[in-house]
């Protein structure tokens, strides 16, 4: 029979849990563990939901509903309640098990000594239900017992997770493009590096921010030119900054 039971009697049961690791070095696969914080009692529901993309252009003379393309999955999303209560151990637990929460939501010491820090990734496990490697995107932590010095003996955390994507992204068959990018319009006293650095950490891009923009001469930059910008993941590979070439070649014809 399987377990279900969120009765008070709970050494029997299979504890749910949220694993804390460090980020990854690539999609959907996480880093060193950091902790583990464990539910106290299961939850009695969790929310789990998952949307797609789809994009119509809708025409004044059509009588009928316009198609729709396809634009790609959103995110998955978890949503569930964690509740804390330390009325017989009086160890401070509650507060503890609200901060981590909170930790979690704040760059790891690791990544802080890199060019690009980041919260931890987690995961959600309960017996057989193994959910998505992502990150905690918001924590709501609500107390609902004092002791007579004030402090906090149970609380109820609501706890929102969202899911990192499991694999590097691909071409969009639709507009021919690895992943969006965004424009930098240059100012007076910009430079290449200077923006390779802004947007990427690493000056030392410029050469390849200057190739897949078709700019000649980088040393002559004039205000008011617009610099695409790719994604560091386009600009590592010779394909990718192909790629990205070919796309922002035609976006500045169109």
């Amino acid at each position: 029979m399987p377990i279900t039971s969120t009765a008070s009697n709970t050494s029997s049961l299979v504890h749910a849990a949220i694993d804390v690791h460090e980020p990854g070095q690539t999609p959907g696969k996480v880093g060193a563990k950091i902790t583990t914080i464990e539910f106290q009692l299961n939850p009695k529901e969790l929310t789990v939901a998952k949307s797609a993309k789809w994009e119509s252009k809708s025409q004044k003379k059509s009588a009928s509903a316009p198609p729709a393309t396809y634009q790609g999955p959103d995110p998955q999303k978890m949503s569930v309640e964690m509740f804390f209560d330390e009325t017989r151990s009086r160890d401070g637990s509650v507060v503890k098990n609200v901060e981590a929460l909170f930790t979690a939501c704040t760059p790891t010491s690791t990544s802080k000594d890199t060019d690009r820090p980041s919260a931890p990734w987690v995961k959600f496990q309960w017996g057989v239900l193994t959910g998505f490697v992502g990150y905690i995107k918001s924590v709501s932590a609500k107390y609902t017992l004092f002791s007579p010095d004030g402090t906090p003996l149970r609380a109820v955390c609501t706890v929102a997770l969202e899911e990192l994507a499991n694999e590097p992204a691909k071409q969009n068959p639709t507009s021919g493009g690895l992943q969006p990018r965004h424009a930098h319009t240059v100012r007076e006293g910009d430079s290449l590096a200077a923006i390779a650095y802004r947007e990427y950490g690493d000056p030392a891009l410029w050469r390849a921010l200057a190739e897949v923009n078709g700019i000649d001469d980088p040393l002559r930059l004039r205000p008011g030119r617009v610099v695409l910008v790719p994604t560091l993941e386009e600009l590592a590979h010779a394909d990718g900054r192909e790629v990205a070439r070919k796309e922002i070649a035609r976006a500045v014809v169109h």
